[in-house]
């Protein structure tokens, strides 16, 4: 077998003097990334917007890894002044891995305090603005000799998502999967968007993504509940215990990308297996509509003007 199929948390070299943020690290895949990095000696900052469910996250961290140097940062990304308000809090502190994981998956229309729809908000907006805010401290980071790096966590479902250019709040159109796959591409479309600014500016930084394919987390249930159906979740969630592949190795992807020496800016990162739903992580392929230059350009100056972070640091790409 490759190396490509080989890979799992074993590869994963010391960490020390690495210092990680996981977004959404209260559960499921960002917490057992935070297990990951924190056992191979990274410092790990839990950034989680419920505080209670954070907190038994980061014991949950020191029980796993008791020799762990893991803390707790309240962040909300569907509201851009708690956004700014963890950025504030982080100051000129040195920053290596920004793992842009937290989100919501196919839940019902809801706006956020910014007036945003909150998939796109929480998914996305909220990671374009703290990478922003961040960047001063991502530019003095290193992963592995090399540039600090910022991992965006995306979805196979981008293959079915479309930037609605006309409508992109989706106010007149919405369902829950048509906001969610939107997102998720705008997750890839900022990834590749990141990169070449980052190139056009001559600076070290690194922007990757990665998919945890079919994994077992608790986001299949959160839209029935919200939306009242809560026997569907009851479902989902039973058959994804059947069908998927647990949380650990969901986050594997997400692991190599942000630790791999051999990986570089622009790769994504998601399972081998049939249909990318489990299996070793490797480099995987992305949709059209992920590699258009012209939509990623569109999309990061609608986000700009939307978050009021300008990325000022970079220099625009000719």
């Amino acid at each position: 077998m490759s190396a490509e199929g080989r890979w799992s948390p074993a590869n994963i070299g010391n960490l020390s003097g690495i210092t990680a943020i996981v977004t959404g690290a209260n559960s499921g895949l960002g917490l057992r990334t935070a297990v990951r990095l924190a056992e191979h000696a990274a410092t790990v900052v839990l950034a989680c917007r419920d505080t209670g469910r954070g907190q038994a996250a980061l014991a949950t961290v020191r029980a796993e890894v008791p020799a762990a140097n893991a803390e707790l940062a309240p962040l909300d990304l569907a509201d851009l002044a708690s956004v700014r308000r963890f950025a504030a809090a982080w100051g000129e502190r040195r920053l290596d891995l920004l793992i842009n994981n937290a989100g919501v998956m196919a839940i019902p229309r809801r706006v956020t305090p910014d007036g945003f729809e909150m998939q796109l908000a929480t998914n996305h907006l909220g990671h374009f603005a703290l990478t922003g805010l961040l960047l001063p401290s991502l530019l003095i980071g290193s992963v592995a000799d090399g540039p600090a790096r910022v991992v965006t966590l995306s979805s196979f479902v981008h293959r079915s998502g479309r930037m609605q250019r006309d409508d992109l709040m989706l106010e007149r159109n919405y369902t829950p999967w048509r906001a969610y796959g939107q997102s998720k591409l705008a997750n890839l479309l900022f990834m590749r968007e990141l990169g070449r600014w980052a190139d056009a500016a001559g600076v070290r930084l690194a922007s990757l993504a990665a998919h945890p394919g079919y994994a077992a987390t608790n986001l299949v249930s959160v839209g029935p509940a919200m939306s009242g159906h809560s026997w569907q979740g009851r479902i989902m969630n039973a058959s994804t215990k059947v069908l998927a592949q647990s949380a650990d190795r969901g986050a594997w992807p997400t692991l190599r990308a942000a630790s791999d020496p051999l990986a570089r800016s622009g790769d994504y990162f998601g399972p081998r297996g049939l249909a990318e739903q489990r299996g070793a992580p490797k480099r995987v392929g992305m949709s059209s509509q992920a590699l258009d230059p012209v939509a990623a350009e569109w999309l990061w100056e609608q986000s700009v003007a939307l978050t009021g972070v300008d990325y000022g640091l970079l220099t625009p790409p000719g």
